[in-house]
């Protein structure tokens, strides 16, 4: 069964297999219609039509299209560790670059394939173009969860400060290579990389 969102951005967890199979395809419609009418023409009717529920069960689990959108960001987030996490099973042990890698790809991969992405990501972009420091935050925290033990390092305060400016470093210049082109500039994605490595290599090796 696919991730849902914590409970804490729903109105009401889903228990059985039923609803939570509901709260995906739910979510999922959510994710498509963003990528076609964009966020200030979606409505929580056109999610329950696409999704094939009574506009109940939309309300069943969201006061509003924001907390939809908040929770599609949510399930991103956890679709990306998981992604992440894959790609750490194939590379080798404490090696740091391939971490960055996985990381960094990873999320390319999310930003031109992943439905709704683009305009949510992980929760900093609604309203359109607003971003906002928390989702990065977390996104830093989740990654020093996840690669401190694979990078042989303790999950200390130096750790996070550096993930977090590498994340929010990221995340701008990942932007900047989108605004230019819709697959993501590969001119500006290969001087993302070459920075990462050298701020992290001051750090990490």
């Amino acid at each position: 069964m696919k991730p849902v969102p914590h409970a804490t951005s729903l109105r009401r967890a889903p228990v059985q297999r039923r609803s939570a199979e509901r709260l995906t395809r739910i979510l999922d419609a959510c994710a498509e219609l963003l990528d076609e009418v964009g966020y200030d023409d979606l409505s929580t009717r056109a999610v329950a039509e696409r999704a094939g529920v009574p506009i109940g069960s939309v309300y069943r689990f969201f006061g509003n299209k924001r907390q939809m959108a908040d929770a599609l960001a949510q399930r991103n987030l956890e679709r990306y560790v998981e992604r992440v996490t894959e790609r750490l099973k194939e590379a080798p042990k404490g090696d740091w670059r391939a971490a960055m890698d996985a990381v960094l790809d990873e999320y390319l991969g999310m930003k031109r394939t992943a439905p709704g992405f683009s305009l949510v990501d992980f929760g900093n972009q609604i309203p359109v173009g607003v971003r906002q420091a928390e989702p990065n935050t977390r996104v830093a925290d989740r990654l020093v969860h996840l690669l401190s033990g694979y990078l042989g390092r303790s999950p200390d305060e130096e750790l996070r400060r550096v993930f977090l400016v590498a994340v929010e470093t990221a995340d701008t210049l990942v932007q900047l290579a989108f605004r230019l082109d819709p697959q993501g500039d590969e001119a500006v994605i290969r001087e993302t990389r070459e920075l990462l490595r050298a701020y992290l290599g001051r750090v990490l090796d």
